[in-house]
């Protein structure tokens, strides 16, 4: 793995792993929804890509806990499966949203980022712990590489790259 390719989080697949057909590979990525996962995996052209994954920000059963979440970025991962080369393309793009109102809701800002990233949100305790000290206990953890690592490791299996992208077109 070159520099670029550790700049971009291009990954490849392990040597041996013959490549699956761009039917399977769609087929697996979007195998990954779930109702009870913050994110959705969905067809892409409406944003000029095969497939996107992104936040479930603007779904109502989880606008609260992505309010609660002290959340700061929103992602949005654009893929294109380019069949020639077994790749996979992905450009992350994120936004900066921050509650508005009460109740609060969620407004995403005009600042946009592009390229790998990763945001994570947690919320710590303190409670007295038993030696009379004070004790920080997390309770609640949020990682933007909880929607990375599911579609990368899903293409690496399926014997594909996952190049990220930067510079240029999807």
């Amino acid at each position: 793995m070159g520099l670029f390719d550790k700049l971009t989080g291009t990954q490849h697949p392990a040597d041996g792993v013959t490549p699956a057909s761009p039917r399977e590979v769609r087929t697996a990525l979007l195998g990954l929804n779930r109702p009870d996962l913050p994110y959705v995996i969905r067809d892409g052209a409406p944003e000029d890509a095969d497939l996107v994954a992104e936040w479930r920000l603007a779904e109502p059963t989880w606008q609260t806990f992505f309010v609660q979440s002290q959340l700061s970025r929103a992602i949005r991962i654009r893929m294109r499966l380019d069949h020639e080369d077994h790749e996979v393309r992905a450009l992350e793009e994120g936004w900066e949203i921050s509650r508005v109102g009460s109740p609060a809701t969620l407004e995403i800002s005009a600042q946009y980022t592009r390229g790998p990233s990763r945001t994570v949100s947690t919320r710590w305790s303190i409670q007295r712990a038993d030696d009379d000290g004070l004790a920080a206990t997390e309770t609640f953890r949020f990682d933007s590489s909880d929607l990375v690592n599911p579609l990368r490791n899903t293409v690496l299996k399926s014997g594909w790259t996952w190049r990220g992208v930067v510079f240029g077109r999807l």
